[in-house]
């Protein structure tokens, strides 16, 4: 999740349209909304002035509130058979405690 996400989610708690907040920025709306939409980077001169738009640190604009996404596979891998799943973990610590909850259900099946 990038800073688009972001932008996305902070703009949803205001009363504010990509329309409104590009006015703020004396930006076209079609490059805001390419920001959330992640199709382009977000130029650093406009960084702080989404931060004061939306009331927040600039570091809020960039920090992941999903620590960690769980994706599974319908489809079987062809040479094994076998389904899985990917995680997708942003945070050390989240990645620690999980790894650390996962080895204990494994031990736990093999009993």
């Amino acid at each position: 999740m990038g800073i688009g996400t972001n932008l996305k989610r902070l703009r949803s708690k205001t009363k504010y349209s990509s329309k409104d907040i590009a006015d703020l920025l004396e930006i076209d709306r079609n490059t805001y909304s390419n920001w959330e939409n992640e199709a382009t980077d977000v130029k650093s001169q406009y960084i702080p002035k989404l931060a004061d738009i939306f009331n927040v640190k600039i570091q809020d604009l960039f920090d992941d509130e999903q620590k960690f996404q769980i994706n599974n596979f319908e489809n079987r891998d062809s040479a094994t058979g076998q389904q899985g799943i990917i995680i997708n973990i942003t945070d050390s610590e989240t990645a620690k405690l999980l790894s650390s909850q996962l080895e204990e259900l494994i031990k736990n099946l093999k009993k």
